[in-house]
């Protein structure tokens, strides 16, 4: 994912170059108008990670798997392992993304690079208490590490 890892296991955020980048930004300014606030490649306690990672402010954990092909999403069925970690679970697909290959037990989000739509909302199966105390205070760290190597790029990250 280019350059060092922030903490271990934690990756950049794609290049702009990558052609899942423009769905991950469309989705995630389509967060923030709603007051979510996401992570990109946010690392899973079970070693997976997550394209998307999103906290609510009432602490409701979701995490939104980016597809931008049906190559990619035929050849990466990983996506259930994500589930325990998040309270809603979403695929986040292209305009001419063939829908109907997304699971029905899923949310679908369509996106460009400029905004994204929710199409069908995700079920809603909460976190235990334990992981999601876990997986918020996970979230804190991450977002610190980041944001403390944007803000001191000399300390030789």
């Amino acid at each position: 994912m280019g350059g060092p890892a922030l903490l271990p296991g934690v990756a950049l955020p794609r290049p702009a170059s990558d052609p899942a980048a423009a769905i991950t930004r469309g989705v995630r300014r389509m967060l923030a108008e709603r007051g979510i606030r996401g992570l990109v490649e946010f690392p899973l306690a079970n070693g997976r990670r997550a394209d998307i990672l999103a906290l609510a402010d009432d602490g409701e954990v979701s995490i939104v798997e980016v597809k931008s092909s049906v190559v990619d999403f035929r050849t990466d069925q990983k996506w259930p392992e994500y589930l325990e970690f998040c309270d809603r679970f979403y695929f986040a697909v292209d305009p001419h993304f063939p829908q109907e290959l997304i699971p029905a037990g899923c949310g679908l989000i369509v996106a460009d690079a400029f905004g994204a739509e929710v199409l069908r909302p995700a079920p809603l199966a909460r976190l235990a208490g334990a992981r999601r105390k876990a997986l918020t205070l996970r979230v804190a760290q991450v977002a610190m590490a980041r944001l403390h190597r944007v803000e001191d790029p000399g300390l030789g990250w």
